[in-house]
């Protein structure tokens, strides 16, 4: 399958999983307590994936401007998500003195749909480099994706929305990623750029939003499947690449 078919198919399975995040929180019935071992899997495997391949090929392919652009994607979603927005984590949102003003969960969403721009960009990146990059992105990108959908309908939740805004709002996410994932399908000669830049996104979403959240945790459990989701991506370069 050509890759970048490939990689858009993908980008409508990561947008599908941002919609059943947002359903989770929408309807009450659903068990959510497995959504900690989400982000913690997730965590340990997108640092992994940044750190042991998606930056080493980023240096190769664009050289010390590779660094700038790893350093600006990360910089741009700590501008986006905890600058322009004064408090967010991910995980069910129940301090509503915190979100008294609407705008407040459209500043959490706004935030939100650039860095899932960035995840349909990263999926992208990775398959027109090569289809070991583009799967190990997507995996990467799948873990963190019901979690994010239900950060962001609980936010809107919690600053007075409906449950059909809330629920919208995980579409959104999802039809920011799919966009994210045809921008870098037009614009595939650019892939020096599209790469780094995602690299700094994935490495400032696993590191600063993901590890606090496992690390507010009690115990150490939750926090021991960090490691296995590091394993996860040694094992799978082991048998598989």
């Amino acid at each position: 399958m050509h890759p970048i078919l490939l990689s858009i198919l993908l980008g409508l399975t990561a947008a599908a999983a941002n919609v059943f995040g947002g359903a989770i929180i929408v309807q009450h019935h659903w068990e959510r307590s497995y959504l900690k071992y989400f982000v913690a899997l997730g965590a340990g495997f997108m640092l992994a994936t940044a750190i042991m391949e998606v930056v080493p090929i980023s240096l190769e392919l664009g050289g010390k401007n590779a660094a700038y652009l790893i350093l600006l994607g990360y910089l741009i979603i700590h501008f986006f998500e905890h600058t322009v927005t004064p408090h967010f984590h991910f995980g069910e949102e129940t301090h509503k003195a915190e979100f008294a003003h609407r705008h407040t969960g459209y500043s959490v969403l706004v935030g939100l749909l650039i860095h899932t721009f960035f995840d349909g960009i990263a999926i992208a990146s990775g398959f027109i480099v090569s289809n070991w990059l583009g799967w190990i992105i997507f995996l990467a990108v799948f873990l963190h994706k019901i979690p994010e959908g239900f950060t962001v309908a609980s936010v809107m939740l919690a600053s007075g929305q409906s449950r059909g805004i809330a629920w919208g709002s995980s579409m959104l996410l999802g039809a920011a990623t799919l966009a994210g994932v045809l921008t870098m399908a037009v614009l595939r000669h650019q892939v020096s750029f599209g790469l780094p830049l995602s690299a700094g996104v994935t490495i400032y979403v696993a590191a600063s939003d993901l590890v606090p959240e496992v690390n507010r945790e009690p115990g150490a459990g939750v926090a021991m499947v960090v490691f296995l989701g590091v394993g996860l991506l040694f094992l799978l370069d082991r048998f598989f690449h």
